[in-house]
């Protein structure tokens, strides 16, 4: 269960980061996670593969200070110049027009019109993660943004997700793309940081010690581990401030399989 061959059009299928300080996040995810890695030749400098187990779970790249550091979230695409394309007809601001990675497929930056930045990725060499919902790996991406709203109008009308609204004391909704659960979002709490963003989150065996494992690891624990109704989730940032959340899900994956998983 986890291994993932391909990912359908409208799915996230990979997760990258990046950061001022790559030597740091190899040592910092590597003890939080067990992840190995292989530094590999890109157009500019060094793209960074980590893998668990001998399958791809995330990648690495160098940012400038003014990039800053942060996660980024990448949706699987059939044809990256039309959805570009229609991205930009539904509102959405591109940031960086398509382009090839070399051996690896083809991707484009846009920026919604709920403010969130998302990557879309058209597949050559690589699909995406081929290990996902299992502990160290990743299993959930998560819109925070104030107009949920104009993000369920433009996903839906691009990708065909559906969005369904959950009872509860935020402004959460789910996002399906027909039997799959794709995702989710919700609007800001007063307690979080309010800029529009997907986040992700990682699976791990035990929220509260995964979240204190950060913490020695140079990391800080932003939101200390909290029960919600599907096990137990804290949100922590690596030793150059990116963020993620560590959640203990006992029982099935958070989010839906997809082919392979």
């Amino acid at each position: 269960m986890g291994e993932v061959e391909r990912y359908p059009g409208g799915t996230f299928c990979w997760i990258d980061l990046g950061t001022t300080d790559v030597a740091g996040a190899k040592g910092f995810y590597g003890g939080l996670f067990g992840w190995e890695f292989e530094d590999l030749p890109a157009d500019e400098g060094t793209y960074t593969m980590f893998r668990l187990r001998g399958r791809d779970v995330a990648g690495i790249h160098e940012h400038t200070e003014d990039q800053g550091t942060g996660w980024s979230s990448n949706i699987s695409v059939n044809d990256l110049d039309q959805a570009t394309s229609r991205a930009r007809e539904l509102g959405a601001s591109v940031l960086a027009e398509p382009f090839d990675v070399p051996g690896a497929g083809r991707t484009s930056v846009l920026q919604d019109p709920s403010g969130a930045v998302v990557s879309l990725w058209q597949a050559g060499g690589h699909g995406g993660a081929g290990l996902v919902n299992e502990i160290g790996t990743w299993t959930w991406n998560e819109l925070v943004a104030q107009d949920l709203e104009a993000a369920k109008g433009f996903y839906g009308q691009l990708f065909g997700w559906a969005a369904n609204d959950l009872p509860g004391p935020i402004t959460r909704t789910s996002f399906m793309l027909g039997d799959l659960l794709v995702g989710g979002g919700h609007v800001p709490v007063p307690q979080e940081d309010p800029n529009p963003r997907w986040t992700i989150s990682f699976r791990v065996a035990d929220a509260d010690r995964s979240a204190e494992q950060a913490r020695e690891l140079g990391g800080r624990i932003l939101l200390p581990p909290m029960n919600v109704p599907l096990g137990r989730f804290g949100i922590v940032a690596d030793p150059s401030g990116a963020a993620f959340t560590v959640a203990a899900v006992p029982g099935s994956a958070v989010r839906g399989g997809v082919d392979g998983s």
